[in-house]
């Protein structure tokens, strides 16, 4: 293709509506646009004038796949804006739960959405019939995650045990203790999952990315941390205003995040992984260097590596805070609301989760900012199209397609989850 363009309506295997606009002429690339139609969701606005207290159960009715983290991180605002800090077993419980959420919505992407695309099939029901073995191991492994969240916070999907302070309801050991045969199958099958992927075929595509998540002093950041960047930014989240903002364009109901100084960046398990792989378990990073991964890497369509690495890390964490856990005396400190600003970020599958709240005395939410990781990619997923496609210009054009359809669901995008904005213009003729 010398000229012309290359046009998807709508992006298959994604989670929301999108659309996809390359335009060629003489061989180069002059014009990328992720057209992302979804209808806005508002639910900044929902929150306003409601109880800090409501905000967990709010929001976790943003995502489907993800709404673990969108509780932690308002949860963690909350907090942050009442003074109040969780430790011990309930901070142990929490990070279980997000080990749940990690494991199914990885193992949903890496074998239902991206696996098809490297083994040449339109889905994974197509799939399924040519490897049946890795679709069953696939499901498995995410039914386990699902029972993790189902377990501490309620249910599966939009769970409701979750509250400003902890929880309402907290586990016996009895509880989990069936967790922990199944666990141990699961981090076989995680493991059994890195090996699998690490034999995809994978485009020579590298990109110098400046990458953003979070880093703690202890663990593979999940709930908390500073922001770290590979350019040598390290910050509290409190500061997250200070270094980042966030635009409209014209072609999406999604906003666009930037670096001040407009430079895009890269959030997400390539930007953990390569922020924290001294952070990762023993057995998370041998798996990564027999799957051929170093600490770096810059490959975006290897990031179904880095995921299955992720989900190792997350069954192996798992077992760990099984084997430590003692019921908590209660199962969540009470929080009194005061007027103050608060702020939380936590890692979603999909990258970091910014959660901003400004409450009054009472603890009513005056105002509320919630920054997905997916519109923190988009800038980026387009700069790599803008980089990419040169470099397929000889495919036919279907083939073509495919392949930049591929190079967007290496992010894992959320689509609904990024729609928080519309642009309304009324022309009002005399």
């Amino acid at each position: 293709m010398k000229t012309g363009t290359v046009k998807v309506d709508f992006l298959a295997r994604v989670e929301g509506e999108g659309g996809l606009y390359v335009k060629v002429k003489d061989n180069a690339v002059t014009d990328v646009k992720l057209n992302i139609f979804e209808p806005p969701r508002f639910f900044e606005a929902f929150l306003r004038g409601r109880s800090f207290r409501e905000a967990p159960d709010i929001t976790a009715r943003i995502c489907g796949i993800c709404p673990v983290a969108y509780q932690m991180s308002s949860v963690h605002a909350m907090e942050d804006a009442c003074g109040v800090k969780v430790g011990g077993q309930l901070r142990a419980l929490r990070r279980l739960l997000y080990c749940g959420e990690w494991i199914e919505s990885h193992t949903l992407h890496v074998y239902l959405l991206h696996a098809p695309d490297f083994l040449g099939y339109a889905d994974g029901i197509q799939m399924a019939k040519d490897h049946p073995e890795a679709a069953g191991r696939g499901l498995k492994l995410k039914k386990i995650g699902n029972e993790i969240v189902t377990l501490l916070a309620g249910r599966e999907i939009h769970p409701i045990n979750v509250r400003v302070g902890g929880f309402y309801k907290a586990p016996a050991r009895r509880d989990l203790e069936p967790l922990v045969e199944r666990l141990k199958w699961a981090r076989d099958a995680a493991l059994e999952t890195v090996k699998w992927v690490a034999g995809f075929p994978f485009p020579d595509f590298e990109q110098d990315y400046l990458f953003v998540a979070l880093r703690h002093p202890d663990e593979y950041p999940f709930n908390e941390g500073r922001l770290v960047s590979s350019e040598g930014l390290d910050i509290s989240v409190n500061e997250y205003d200070l270094h980042f903002i966030e635009e409209h364009v014209q072609h999406s109901n999604a906003l666009h995040s930037l670096m001040k100084g407009q430079r895009t960046y890269f959030v997400g398990p390539l930007a953990r992984y390569n922020l924290n792989f001294d952070r990762l378990s023993p057995v998370a990073q041998q798996a990564a260097r027999d799957a051929g991964l170093g600490p770096v890497c810059r490959n975006p369509f290897q990031s179904i590596i880095v995921r299955s690495v992720e989900t190792l890390y997350a069954c192996d964490e798992a077992l760990r805070i099984l084997d430590a856990y003692e019921p908590p005396e209660q199962p969540g400190i009470e929080v009194q609301p005061r007027a103050a600003i608060g702020y939380g970020c936590t890692e979603a599958p999909r990258g970091i989760l910014y959660h901003r709240y400004r409450l009054d005395r009472q603890g009513t939410i005056l105002d509320a900012k919630i920054v997905p990781p997916t519109s923190q990619n988009l800038k980026t997923m387009e700069h790599d199209l803008l980089q990419f496609v040169p470099k397929f210009l000889d495919l036919p054009p279907e083939k073509l397609r495919w392949q930049c359809e591929q190079a967007v669901r290496n992010y894992d995008p959320c689509i609904s989850c990024a729609t928080h904005y519309l642009k309304l213009e009324i022309d009002r003729e005399p």
